[in-house]
């Protein structure tokens, strides 16, 4: 049996969806083998026999997914090493080889950190309730020894199967040429761009901080951040590029910026993306979480197919695509999630989606994405805080009598009568709130803004 820890220390590492925390102070080798170990005992009582690890570009990955590999192979599990690579070709892999997965990475957080998102087999997502609160336990009361065979570990690159079957899915043969300017931030779509896009000989690729680096040298690898994308604006400018697309540092998530260097809404390419995958299976359902743009459901509607609303975070919306069958699924955040990708969320194939829309006509990409924002809105705003629950309710009780409905499946929901809606909501890992604000009119949004602000951090 392994060491004890204190339940402080386990959970403030392991959080709602995955494990992450400040390498050397959190998380070390020692910890990742305990968590390992547990999860290699989970995944075996389900009746695993391998686990496939992969990892991205930060200084401390190689080692701890070394650490974990070995904490899965003392519990007598095989361990398949595919190396580096993103988040969503970790996805494949599980779903590729009908394992469970681990995958080293922080995402977009600074280099300091690191973290694991685990999955088990066809990539099925563990949080919370399904596993993370079992490894919480066992980590803290000490994960017990195997009286067996110790597994054994081999290597298999997986990089070119990963892009033949995104190909697969998303057929580009007709494109016309495109230039196509991305920002990788030094994180892993530097790694997996080249082998997804660069093959394809109707696009040119202008690459921007392809470098793997992670100390993120140039920016941030979070493109959820406005000030992350100026780079990539200003390039696609300089590049004369048809579209602009951004990668967060693990590259399970794509921005796309138009040929102008505008920013284009999430909510529309989820709308884009949910009209291309109703045009092929009609009728099917589509998962949106409750920040996404209400344009998503109405568009859904109009063409025949039901759409599925959620709370926010890939665990929730991975569980619905399950329990629904749903084709799509999509988040403000820009995570989006398909069926025939194992029901996993990937921005290569999103952008793979946006670029065979953006082919196939003669229209710039600005046209494309404005046929699907029909609405305003504000973007998530962050506010520090520390009475969430009160400043919720003090925003309830200056709402009351013009709230037509108010729901809390995720924070507070108040649609009001002119169509306008915002959703304000406690993040689960810091003293945060966050504020999302849709309206007809930018004028509209900004005074909400204003007004809901102005109580929030009275």
């Amino acid at each position: 049996m392994t060491v004890a820890r204190s339940a402080e220390s386990v959970q403030a590492v392991i959080k709602a969806y995955d494990v992450r925390g400040v390498v050397g102070e959190q998380i070390d080798a020692d910890f990742v083998r305990d968590v390992a170990g547990s999860f290699a005992r989970l995944m075996r009582g389900e009746g695993a026999s391998r686990i496939v690890i992969g990892h991205d570009m930060r200084d401390s990955s190689p080692e701890l997914a070394a650490a974990f590999a070995d904490g899965v192979l003392a519990q007598g599990l095989d361990v398949v090493q595919i190396g580096l690579a993103s988040t969503d070709e970790l996805y494949f892999a599980s779903g590729h080889l009908d394992c469970p997965g681990a995958m080293f990475t922080a995402s977009h957080n600074p280099a300091k950190y690191n973290g694991i998102k685990l999955c088990r087999a066809k990539a099925l997502p563990v949080g919370q309730d399904t596993g993370l609160a079992t490894i919480t336990e066992e980590v803290i009361a000490g994960v017990p020894a195997f009286d067996g065979p110790r597994g054994t570990e081999t290597r298999e690159d997986l990089l070119q199967a990963y892009a033949a079957f995104l190909h697969k899915l998303v057929d580009l043969s007709g494109s016309r040429p495109l230039r196509i300017a991305v920002d990788a931030g030094n994180g892993m779509g530097g790694f997996t761009v080249p082998a997804v896009l660069g093959t394809l000989p109707q696009f040119t690729v202008e690459p921007l901080y392809f470098e793997l680096d992670g100390s993120f040298p140039n920016h941030e690898a979070n493109p959820l951040d406005p000030k992350n994308l100026v780079d990539l604006q200003d390039y696609v400018r300089k590049t004369g590029a048809d579209i602009g697309l951004a990668f967060d540092g693990d590259a399970d998530r794509c921005f796309v910026v138009d040929e102008k260097g505008d920013p284009v809404s999430p909510s529309a390419i989820t709308g884009l993306v949910a009209e291309r995958e109703l045009t092929k299976e009609p009728g099917a359902t589509v998962i949106h979480n409750l920040i996404t743009s209400k344009a998503v459901p109405e568009l859904v509607t109009e063409l025949g197919g039901t759409p599925v609303r959620t709370r926010v975070g890939h665990s929730f919306i991975k569980q619905q695509m399950a329990a629904t069958g749903a084709i799509f699924g999509g988040e403000h955040s820009a995570h989006y999630y398909f069926r025939d990708f194992w029901g996993a969320d990937s921005g290569m194939l999103a952008a793979l989606h946006v670029l065979a829309a953006l082919g196939e006509k003669e229209r710039p990409m600005s046209e494309l994405a404005s046929a699907y924002a029909t609405y305003a809105s504000s973007g998530e705003i962050n506010s520090t805080v520390a009475d969430a629950k009160e400043r919720t309710q003090a925003i309830l009780e200056a709402f009351g009598k013009r709230a037509k409905s108010v729901d809390r499946l995720d924070g507070v929901t108040v649609q009001l009568a002119d169509g306008a809606w915002f959703n304000l909501r406690a993040s689960n890992t810091e003293p945060l709130l966050r504020l999302n604000v849709e309206a007809r009119s930018q004028d509209d949004v900004d005074a909400l803004v204003t007004e809901i602000l102005s109580i929030v951090r009275a």
